[in-house]
């Protein structure tokens, strides 16, 4: 899992370090919610992500389940505007990440949240896990 929180020497938070850049020297910024589990064996954080003019959600999660699931992440912002996305998660119990598109940033950047919702494929059962970034206040 990552996290939102600057490292002690102030160094990148470790949500940052992995990311891949849109240009030399672009500085990337992440805020993410909490590392959430659920008792089916669901694992996940999710995240706004912004580097220059674009902005994206991501997630990371693990699924122990043992069987696929579908994640719906979902990224909003001002103005009503959201994006959203399906990605299937394989029954493997590996570390994965799923992420929207990146979009143009518009307006104030806090603004900005993200959601991904674990479930049984094709709606088959019910939410597993709600995984947010979290409001910054």
């Amino acid at each position: 899992m990552r996290s939102s929180e600057p490292s002690a020497d102030g160094k990148t938070p470790p949500a940052v370090a992995g990311l891949p850049d849109l240009g030399p020297g672009l500085p990337t910024a992440a805020r993410c919610g909490p590392e959430l589990s659920s008792p089916e064996g669901v694992e996940a954080q999710t995240c706004v992500v912004t580097q220059a003019a674009h902005t994206w959600a991501r997630t990371y999660y693990r699924n122990a389940t043992g069987e696929a699931l579908d994640a719906v992440l979902s990224l909003m912002g001002p103005g009503a505007r959201t994006v959203q996305i399906t990605c299937a998660v394989g029954a493997e119990d590996e570390p994965g990440t799923c992420e929207t598109p990146r979009e143009p940033a518009r307006g104030d950047l806090a603004a900005y949240t993200a959601v991904a919702e674990f479930a049984r494929r094709a709606g088959h059962g019910p939410l597993l896990l709600r995984s947010g970034s979290n409001s910054p206040t």
